[in-house]
């Protein structure tokens, strides 16, 4: 019998991101009202492939020294040419009590992908972070859509 296909979806938003099943990292997706498309949590779900320049925002897990700080799923994301292609900036959610491993995975997703790291925050932000994102997300694009790579 043969293998499926891998089921692909394919995305034009602006802003990807990965959220476990605690949820915060979506909930601050929430709250800053755009577009956005969720990495897939599990391997039954559609792999997701970017169409669009876009930013990536992703928490920290835990790990001695941050050596599994990106989970595989956000890894798997990234195996993907055209995902790696369309990625123009990081977000990272973590939490301070990882001491230096705090944002870590965003920190090396940008230095590894050669991307600006553009915002971090604890855990799920506050107010001030979503007013910060969103005037910072606005400007990024506008400076991108003026200055074309």
């Amino acid at each position: 019998m043969p293998v499926p296909e891998k089921e692909i979806e394919t995305t034009r938003e602006r802003l990807i991101y990965y959220s476990s099943a605690s949820g915060n990292t979506h909930r601050f997706i929430t709250k800053l009202n755009r577009r956005a498309a969720r990495i897939p949590m599990r391997r039954t779900e559609p792999d997701l492939v970017a169409e669009t320049d876009y930013v990536l925002l992703v928490p920290t897990y835990g790990g001695t020294k941050g050596e599994r700080s990106i989970l595989p799923q956000i890894l798997n994301f990234l195996r993907e040419p055209q995902n790696r292609k369309y990625l123009r900036g990081v977000m990272g959610a973590g939490n301070s009590n990882f001491g230096a491993q705090y944002n870590i995975a965003a920190r090396k997703i940008a230095a590894k992908l050669d991307v600006p790291l553009l915002y971090t925050f604890e855990i799920m932000g506050t107010e001030e972070d979503v007013a910060r994102v969103n005037e910072g997300l606005d400007e990024f694009w506008t400076h991108l859509s003026l200055n074309p790579q």
